[in-house]
């Protein structure tokens, strides 16, 4: 049943890019690089073993004066390669650290890109950010866009105490992209309709009006469906991939951050040795899911 779930999931979930855009290698002193990338002696490169068996690349970008941490787990047509120029500018606006990751498959990461790869990656990467920076929850915000919001949810259902949950472009589940069933079927992939009902701590929902991949619907259930809910963004005339042009985007999630730093504002900050910052050259892609070809063509 696992293994016809996850063909599932590969069938029109996960699109890689290929070739990747980037490599890694170890520099003079050992520390690995993203090759191709300028150097930034504010990001670390890291190489992390999954329960999947699977090694994946992750890059923490250090903020010197942040408080949060912000985990993104990026959609399914991009890879790290492709997100240096928007977390440059996350990092800069909302003054956050920011750990992304490749999935299993993806980029210089192995493996084969599943649904419960996603999951075992994205726990790999929080145990990371655990034992290596000392993150506690409450510091941590995990943000999902798109097909990225199956790992953000699979995490944020079981760990109870994080700071909060952003959403943006999000499913409800895999099938639900291709037709509007009222159930939840055992062969479908990332039920966030049914884990966004186990998250304890304050959700972001962003969702563009007019996206032609996931339809505004979905954005709108899972907002109803969170128990803590934040003010959600609907950007009017947003795509599924142009949502961080619009202007309020970045004010509306800066104000979510504002928000959840004054939980935590009776901790000190963390200090962080910085380095200037070096805005790399290409944008994220978004996410696309095959499915709604498929559906089209159906």
């Amino acid at each position: 049943m696992g293994n016809v779930t996850s063909n599932v999931a590969a069938r029109f979930a996960f699109f890689p890019p290929d070739p990747p855009t980037y490599d890694v290698h170890k520099d003079e002193s050992g520390k690995l690089v993203l090759q191709g990338m300028t150097a930034d002696k504010n990001i670390d490169v890291h190489m992390l073993d999954t329960k999947g068996g699977n090694k994946i690349i992750a890059t923490f970008w250090r903020h010197p004066v942040a408080r949060l941490t912000l985990l993104y787990s990026h959609g399914n047509a991009a890879d790290l390669g492709q997100m240096h120029e928007l977390f440059n500018e996350l990092r800069a606006h909302l003054r956050v650290n920011i750990m992304s990751y490749d999935y299993s498959g993806y980029g210089a990461s192995t493996g084969k890109p599943t649904e419960f790869n996603t999951y075992y990656d994205i726990e790999a990467v929080y145990n990371c950010l655990k034992k290596e920076y000392g993150v506690k929850q409450e510091d941590l915000i995990v943000y999902g866009q798109s097909v990225g919001s199956g790992p953000t949810l699979h995490l944020a259902s079981r760990v109870k105490k994080l700071g909060g949950v952003v959403l943006h472009s999000a499913i409800l589940s895999g099938i639900r992209v291709l037709y509007p069933v009222k159930m939840t079927f055992w062969f479908d992939i990332f039920k966030n309709i049914d884990k966004i009902r186990r998250v304890q701590c304050p959700v972001l929902v962003i969702h563009g009006t007019d996206d032609e991949i996931v339809d505004w619907s979905h954005g709108k259930r899972l907002w109803e469906l969170s128990k803590e809910k934040y003010d959600p963004l609907w950007v009017k005339g947003g795509g599924h991939c142009n949502l961080e042009t619009f202007p309020e985007y970045i004010k509306h999630l800066r104000k979510f951050i504002s928000t959840i730093e004054k939980i935590s504002i009776s901790k000190p900050a963390k200090q962080l040795t910085s380095a200037p910052s070096i805005t790399e050259h290409k944008h994220c892609k978004c996410l696309r899911l095959k499915a709604k070809k498929e559906k089209e063509e159906s």
